[in-house]
């Protein structure tokens, strides 16, 4: 059974758009409709916190078209959208930003996302098991993927920590006989 079978790409992607601007659209008036709640929230949580934090960041700064671009992220785009209506974003750069972004987003969902569903449940009917391990060596890699980079952080947070004192561009901070401090 295919996704959208039978349904022309248009309308198949007619449909995904209405979809991303309920879901987005009902995200940022949730934003909007509760901002002390949601920072409250978020702050106890701490969960989504940094990447709202760093939405809510991004989007003072650049505005609209961080919106657009977020639907092209996994993860970023509903903490942006999230921010947007905290922040209470104009609804004159708001809608812009969620038209062009849910087209975007969309249509690269109608045309790349659909046929690699569609690719995969076909693959699945004439291999199950093919098809099982297959999303075993891809979770495995993903799995992977994770460790490294948690490793990775913790060894760059150590790195920063063991470096105790140091001055602007890494140069450790040298102390004269009065105990002022300088760059060395």
């Amino acid at each position: 059974m295919e996704i959208f079978e039978g349904w022309p790409l248009p309308v198949a992607v007619a449909a995904l758009f209405v979809i991303v601007l309920l879901r987005a659209g009902g995200t940022y008036a949730i934003g909007r409709g509760s901002r002390a709640g949601v920072k409250r929230l978020l702050e106890r949580r701490g969960r989504m916190a940094p990447k709202f934090a760093r939405a809510e960041s991004v989007i003072g700064r650049y505005g609209a078209p961080v919106v657009a671009l977020s639907f092209l992220t996994v993860g970023f785009q509903t903490a942006v959208n999230l921010a947007a209506g905290v922040m209470r974003m104009p609804l004159v750069k708001y809608l812009p930003a969620l038209v062009v972004g849910g087209l975007m987003w969309a249509t690269l969902y109608g045309v790349l996302g659909l046929a690699t569903i569609n690719a995969v449940v076909a693959a699945a009917q004439r291999n199950p098991l093919g098809a099982v391990l297959s999303g075993l060596a891809v979770v495995g890699l993903l799995l992977l993927v994770e460790l490294f980079t948690r490793r990775a952080r913790a060894i760059g947070g150590a790195r920063s920590e063991a470096g105790g004192r140091s001055g602007t561009a890494g140069r450790p901070v040298a102390s004269d006989e009065d105990g002022a401090s300088s760059q060395a």
